[in-house]
């Protein structure tokens, strides 16, 4: 959209057509065009401040200083989690068949976190998990992996943090497997 975006500067502001150009990285020859009304014909004027991506003291600022280049507005976000309430929430038959196809995706991008820790995050039991990764579940030939947060079955930030949990667990156990080969040595 940097078309639609040089043609509402070009509508709408002031803003020499080098500032323009840069800002949406066309060319100042473009932007000129855009101007003339030979480029960009039909093209719908795409409202940066309304986006987010400037905000008018920048543009204000801009066009007092033509040396001056525009510069995107960044937003922080910030994240708020929620607390989950205690106790089973209800799932819906659809959702109920995602997951298994969940687990399995668990299974083979984090092959590491356990069975316990993915039955936590999924919402299905360890023994469960467990056939899931042997293969000997009742319906295996039919999975098929499903990204857990795609199903809205979990949150990306759950599973960054089981995974960094699992890696902290394997780490811990790979130390104590050093320090007991030290002991056995001396």
């Amino acid at each position: 959209m940097p078309k639609a975006t040089a043609v509402w500067l070009v509508e709408n502001t002031k803003i020499s057509f080098k500032q323009i150009a840069d800002f949406c990285d066309l060319h100042e020859l473009e932007v000129k065009g855009i101007a003339d009304g030979d480029v960009a014909k039909g093209i719908k004027a795409y409202n940066p401040i309304l986006a987010g991506q400037l905000t008018r003291e920048e543009i204000e600022a801009c066009s007092k200083d033509n040396n001056r280049s525009l510069a995107l507005n960044k937003k922080d976000l910030d994240i708020k989690f929620q607390k989950q309430k205690k106790g089973q929430k209800y799932i819906p038959l659809s959702k109920r068949q995602d997951r298994p196809n969940a687990t399995l995706w668990l299974i083979k991008n984090y092959p590491d976190m356990p069975d316990g820790q993915i039955g936590k995050l999924i919402g299905i039991t360890k023994n469960t998990v467990h056939l899931i990764r042997n293969n000997k579940y009742w319906n295996f030939s039919n999975l098929v992996p499903k990204d857990p947060v795609i199903s809205n079955l979990c949150t990306q930030v759950d599973i960054k943090k089981a995974a960094d949990k699992a890696s902290r667990r394997i780490n811990r156990i790979k130390k104590e497997i050093n320090n007991k080969n030290i002991i056995i040595k001396d």
